[in-house]
């Protein structure tokens, strides 16, 4: 098959959507497709397994639920009728939430170019942060309305994203997950260990954008909430950068969290899985606006002792244990239970087990097979 992938963003900005792309297009590649990413902005190199990227248009920044993202322009009718009339594709999977003036583009010129010889689906990737974006997002949905008429089938990365989208956009998607690279995820973080803490302490990690929704801040908080005694047992590594960087330095100086809080920095791609491999505890509280966690399921593959979340609809999904699942904003009560699994290693160890099964449910041997079944003209 000939597919085409369209992102209204560009492909090379490290978002959930991105590694959305990047991973099933690679998994396409190998299986033997042919995969072209259609984008705006910089086009960039081709990922592995990717035959080309073709940017379309150009695009502006704007800030939604939550996130920085880029939103195209108006992409030109009669130049993306030209490019899928000469590239005839047999398959075009759009990422939604998707914007009038690109990704619906672009479904109308393919239907008007090739009528029912191309396949249209979708996958739907966002849960709302608020009441703004929820009401943003349906509101995008009527103005979709006539265009979402043009798919095949749709997809949902998660069952909350799949109710969501059902609410939003009033469509019926099967639900099919972000995928991950389970085995190579693994095996990376052998390869690259993060260094180990010197003095034997119990390694608390995140790892994220420094951005309100992400909940370092709350995490920061949570481990000066520790009895004394517990917050001397640990050490939390904080890798990412952002805007709150300045208030965690500011709140690591006001608790005298200096020889408890560690600011890593970026972390790369490559080093990712060591430094997630190196804890005990891989802690990921974001409060909201997350549809899946990807970066759950990166932890759980690295082979992070025991992998936590916050109680968005998202994450408590794709862990699918309440023993792993916490409130961010309840100080007391997230700090009390970083200080029980600070102390049980065997539940640490026990969650650890279930999240070793849990991840194979992810994995990109099992997705992209799901993902095939989409693409099939008998479904």
């Amino acid at each position: 098959m000939k597919i085409a992938l369209v992102i209204d963003d560009a492909l090379a900005r490290p978002d959930g959507v991105q590694e959305y792309v990047r991973t099933i297009g690679r998994a396409m590649g190998e299986r033997g497709h042919e995969v072209h990413v259609l984008c705006s902005g910089e086009a960039g190199a081709p990922p592995p397994g990717i035959t080309a990227v073709h940017s379309l248009t150009s695009n502006v920044g704007v800030t939604f639920n939550g996130n920085g993202l880029r939103t195209p322009r108006p992409a030109p009718r009669s130049r993306l009728r030209e490019f899928l009339a000469a590239e005839r594709y047999d398959v075009i999977h759009v990422q939604t939430p998707h914007s009038p003036f690109f990704a619906a583009r672009v479904v109308r010129a393919a239907r008007r170019v090739q009528g029912d010889a191309v396949r249209i689906v979708a996958t739907f990737h966002i849960l709302p942060d608020g009441a703004v974006s929820e009401w943003g997002t349906r509101a995008l949905g009527l103005m979709l309305r006539r265009n979402l008429r043009l798919f095949d089938a749709f997809a949902a990365v998660s069952a909350p994203a799949a109710a969501f989208a059902l609410r939003a956009f009033g469509i019926g998607a099967a639900v099919i997950p972000n995928a991950v690279r389970v085995d190579e995820i693994a095996a990376q973080a052998s390869a690259r260990p993060w260094p180990a803490y010197p003095r034997g302490r119990v390694i608390i990690a995140f790892l994220g954008r420094l951005v309100e929704r992400k909940g370092a801040v709350e995490l920061v908080e949570a481990v000066a909430a520790l009895p004394a005694d517990v917050r001397e047992s640990v050490v939390l590594r904080i890798g990412g950068k952002g805007p709150l960087a300045g208030r965690i330095d500011e709140l690591v100086a006001l608790h005298g969290l200096g020889d408890v809080v560690s600011l890593e920095g970026f972390v790369t791609d490559e080093a990712k899985p060591g430094f997630m491999a190196a804890a005990h505890l891989a802690v990921f509280p974001a409060t909201g606006g997350e549809s899946f966690g990807i970066v759950l399921t990166e932890a759980m593959a690295a082979g992070s002792g025991a992998v936590l979340g916050g109680d968005n609809p998202g994450y408590a999904w794709t862990l699918d244990n309440s023993a792993a699942v916490i409130d961010p904003r309840d100080t007391a009560a997230f700090a009390a239970r970083l200080a029980t699994l600070v102390g049980d290693r065997e539940e640490r160890a026990a969650i650890h087990a279930q999240q070793a099964a849990r991840v194979r449910d992810f994995d990109v041997a099992v997705v992209a097979e799901r993902v095939l079944s989409l693409y099939d003209r008998r479904e």
